[in-house]
């Protein structure tokens, strides 16, 4: 089985993980197609080879790279006529035109293809996305989706063939593990994007209201950060903030040792809600306690393994806080259960199988991997 997989998330190293367990599973030869880096605002992710083993890793130039939804891959059809793919794996919205141009090409040298969707919101598009989307319904012949509520969305808009439910990655396990507990005070982390549906105004509320000794550590860069200093410094804690630049994905485990709790405290909008959360389950594999809001899919991915609080409520996510601050058998103990639920669920070798077993399904092979 050839099995071609158009990723621009696998420039990141730990994700290439899951591209090394596919490659593992018997009768697969996979080829891994990215750009030499995706621009994300102001910041450029470059290719990190860090997992290659097993498998080819093609790289190839994009056009409008940085542009989310119409960005596309030069190149493609002739790494296509070269890896000649039974299944063409497109990572991407249906509604990116880099879902369109990769199926089409796909499709023309005998592939089936499927794509990945984490919307979980309903909204009419507007031209020409609508129309993308409708075209990539029809010609698609699998979905995987990344949570429930992405397989109704895809119902309501009218998709009709296959969908799994399957996470876009998992952890590798032996990468993020226990680091050993933080020396000092209390540690609260937040890892990723500096922006307003993240909810980190209600985390400096929450923080400024915390008596007794404690840091934050917020990494990651955004619009939002000279707002979120500003702010530090008007609620008198400048000096109990830091702010620190993101960090290859390789070394996150290192910072995670730093903490005492990971917080993702995001907020629902008119156009977002949390699709996942996979800070968490990196946190919860290297045995940090994890409090989360309630937007979207955060509450099943954390389960019991967690503490959850009402999305946007500063005082709430306080009352979380100050229990696990104060409470050492309650962080041990969401602490193992947070790495027992990922080792279960969540791992990179899971996902793999799981998407394994698509693979198979489409080319009409009975399943014979067991996660």
């Amino acid at each position: 089985m050839r099995v071609a997989m158009l990723s621009k998330a696998l420039v990141i190293g730990a994700y290439q993980r899951k591209a090394e367990e596919l490659a593992r599973l018997p009768g697969l030869e996979l080829t891994v197609i990215v750009p030499p880096y995706w621009r994300e605002g102001r910041r450029r992710i470059h290719l990190e080879r860090s997992h290659t083993a097993g498998y080819e890793l093609a790289v190839t130039p994009m056009a409008l790279n940085g542009h989310f939804h119409l960005h596309f891959y030069l190149g493609l059809g002739a790494l296509l006529d070269r890896v000649r793919p039974d299944v063409l794996h497109v990572d991407e919205e249906p509604y990116n035109l880099a879902t369109a141009h990769a199926i089409t090409l796909g499709k023309r040298r005998g592939a089936r293809t499927l794509f990945f969707t984490w919307q979980n919101l309903y909204r009419e598009l507007p031209l020409p996305f609508r129309l993308i989307e409708r075209y990539n319904y029809r010609q698609a012949d699998y979905a995987i989706a990344g949570n429930q509520e992405s397989v109704e969305v895809l119902r309501r808009k009218g998709y009709g063939s296959h969908i799994a439910v399957i996470p876009q990655f998992g952890v590798d396990p032996a990468i993020f593990s226990p680091q050993g507990r933080p020396a000092g005070g209390f540690t609260i982390g937040y890892l990723g994007r500096l922006i307003a549906a993240k909810g980190l105004h209600s985390l400096l509320e929450a923080v400024a209201g915390l008596e007794g000794e404690w840091r934050l550590l917020l990494v990651g860069d955004g619009p939002l950060r000279p707002e979120l200093e500003a702010k530090a410094r008007a609620l008198g804690m400048k000096e109990k903030v830091e702010l620190r630049q993101p960090v290859p994905s390789v070394v996150v485990p290192k910072v995670m040792a730093e903490l005492d709790v990971l917080v993702l405290p995001s907020l629902t909008t008119a156009s977002w809600k949390e699709q996942f959360g996979r800070v968490l389950v990196e946190a919860m594999a290297c045995e940090v306690p994890v409090v989360g809001s309630d937007s979207g899919e955060i509450p099943n991915v954390i389960g019991e393994a967690g503490l959850v609080f009402p999305e946007g409520d500063a005082a709430a996510l306080r009352e979380r806080l100050r229990r696990l601050r104060d409470d050492a058998a309650l962080r041990e103990g969401l602490a193992r259960a947070g790495r027992d639920r990922v080792v279960a669920r969540y791992t990179q070798a899971q996902v793999a199988a799981d998407t394994y077993r698509i693979y198979q399904e489409m080319l009409g092979a009975p399943a014979a991997v067991s996660g």
